[in-house]
């Protein structure tokens, strides 16, 4: 029985008889009883506010091809990001950060002060 449906009585449809066959074979398939399947096709068509002489538009598979392609085209695009700037930008930092220090020069002053202390020395 149709839960939430048992007292309700039953009302009679006029369908032809290939349609008939057609809609029992997929109640079967729904394991579903005739009145249940028609509700749950008739709350679908409400809820998603389709009718069932639009087309719903491209199939999974259509959909599932687009969306690699474009994940696809995304990571080439990346990839190239990764080659043409990531890379050099990181090997040009590193090399900075690798130079040895450099030596130190002994300031202008003390120059100065030893040639000072040299002709003082040689007086």
């Amino acid at each position: 029985m149709d839960k939430g449906y048992e007292k309700q009585q039953f009302e009679t449809l006029k369908i032809k008889a290939p349609v008939a066959k057609k809609f029992r074979r997929f109640c079967r398939a729904m394991s579903g009883s005739q009145s249940m399947t028609l509700l749950l096709m008739i709350e679908f068509f409400e809820h998603n506010g389709i009718s069932p002489k639009e087309s719903i538009g491209p199939q999974m598979q259509t959909l599932e091809s687009l969306i690699k392609k474009r994940i696809n085209g995304v990571i080439a695009i990346m990839k190239d990001i990764e080659k043409n700037q990531t890379k050099p930008t990181v090997a040009m930092m590193q090399s900075l950060f690798q130079e040895a220090e450099p030596k130190k020069k002994p300031l202008l002053l003390e120059k100065e002060a030893k040639k000072k202390k040299a002709s003082l020395l040689k007086k």
